[in-house]
């Protein structure tokens, strides 16, 4: 048997494979660039052996950022031609060649972490960082509320990319003068891991208005067919808004702006409670339907820092149902397929911010089976991109930075 010091080995050479010098990939060939909550999850697993390797992989990522605060979801560092939709497509303007979108803002997160491993010597890197980071927050909270919760504009934003979330709002969705594209990811990975290409041509779709649009934000606001209040998205902004205060308060920042932040996004969280389905679920905010899902997103309520009885009640019934949980899709529902990528399977990542947030609001029973079974996923079926919650089994891609980085700093000490 594989001891767990020879994991942590293997989890750290992951890393130094997908380095590519200041940046990270999740996986050679199916991800080749820097993607942003990916290259935030790999700081924390620096951090457990390289704490300045850890703020670089930071850094780089904030060195992306645009002139009005966002940070987009990808920078096209060197161009790939194995990857599809590349920068030639999306038609951004930042300082390095990006995706037009973002996706979760767990930087902050990570940079608070990885700041209470050394404070001192870590003072100045989050003090640079700081600014940068709550510009980005500050632009979410310009254009992406609704009712205080927080808006997906691309199904890929959320992380969550093929989501059941996303099926009503996509299913509305006029995608016949998409045009002829050539996927690439399909190249890589077992096409049944993957998105259909129903969903594809919509997200290209997507891309498209957003070219069209020149990525203007009033103008997608008042154009673009898909706008979806989302936990993962304002669980996610939550929690950076109260590490943000911390980090503010600790440098002796003014953060009454973020005491307000908090307040809206608390009210936020409210209304993404579905009282049919006793769950947070997804609301599409231009039909006003509600998703009907309880994903693994909707357990990251404890991550912001709200507690809930009844998401408690169904994350125990799930800790003792499925094998390796968090499924990302409920198991019971008619779209649940166990290997399709978020329509089914469990990923480390959300696993570990899961935990974090139960070890952070007092249910550390909870936390520590969620780590033991995430870690023993991990040890069984190595560092794939996710897995079959009932079997174990890998999908996706392999030799996975985000599932390296989750054992390094949570999963392989249980």
């Amino acid at each position: 048997m594989t001891s767990s010091q020879d994991i942590s080995a293997e989890a750290k050479e992951v890393l130094i494979t997908n380095d590519r010098g200041g940046y990270t990939v999740p996986t050679a060939g199916l991800y080749p660039y820097q993607w942003n909550w990916d290259s935030a999850v790999a700081a924390l697993g620096f951090a457990q052996f390289d704490v300045d390797r850890a703020w670089v992989e930071i850094e780089t990522l904030f060195q992306g950022q645009w002139d009005d605060g966002m940070v987009p979801h990808i920078l096209f560092h060197k161009n790939d031609p194995g990857y599809f939709p590349g920068p030639e497509v999306w038609g951004c303007e930042g300082p390095i060649p990006s995706s037009g979108i973002i996706q979760p803002p767990i930087a902050a997160t990570m940079a608070r972490l990885i700041w209470a491993q050394d404070e001192e010597a870590g003072r100045a890197r989050i003090a640079a960082l700081y600014p940068r980071m709550l510009k980005w927050h500050s632009w979410i909270m310009r254009w992406r509320l609704h009712r205080g919760a927080v808006c997906t504009t691309h199904p890929w934003e959320t992380g969550r990319d093929n989501a059941p979330d996303w099926d009503n709002t996509m299913q509305r969705m006029d995608a016949s003068d998409v045009g002829e594209y050539t996927r690439r990811d399909t190249q890589h990975v077992d096409s049944a891991d993957r998105p259909t290409k129903f969903d594809y041509d919509r997200y290209i779709k997507l891309v498209q208005i957003g070219r069209r649009l020149k990525w203007d934000q009033a103008a997608m606001l008042a154009e673009s067919p898909f706008r979806v209040a989302d936990p993962t998205m304002t669980f996610t902004t939550l929690r950076a808004a109260r590490d943000l205060r911390a980090v503010g308060q600790a440098l002796g920042e003014d953060t009454a702006t973020l005491e307000a932040d908090i307040k809206r996004l608390e009210a936020g969280v409210a209304t993404l409670w579905n009282p049919a389905l006793s769950s947070y679920d997804s609301r599409d905010v231009l039909g006003g339907e509600w998703a009907g899902c309880v994903s693994n997103a909707s357990y990251l309520c404890w991550f912001a820092g709200v507690e809930n009885k009844d998401m408690l009640a169904r994350l125990r019934d799930v800790l003792s149902r499925v094998k390796y949980p968090v499924p990302s899709n409920d198991p019971q529902a008619d779209t649940f397929d166990a290997r399709r990528y978020w329509r089914g399977p469990t990923w480390a990542i959300v696993n570990m911010l899961i935990g974090i947030g139960l070890a952070d609001m007092g249910h550390e029973e909870e936390a520590n089976t969620l780590a033991k079974k995430t870690g023993d996923l991990i040890a069984e079926h190595g560092f794939a991109e996710y897995f079959d919650p009932f079997t174990g089994s890998a999908a996706g891609g392999g030799t996975f930075t985000w599932t390296a980085a989750v054992w390094l700093a949570w999963a392989g000490g249980n």
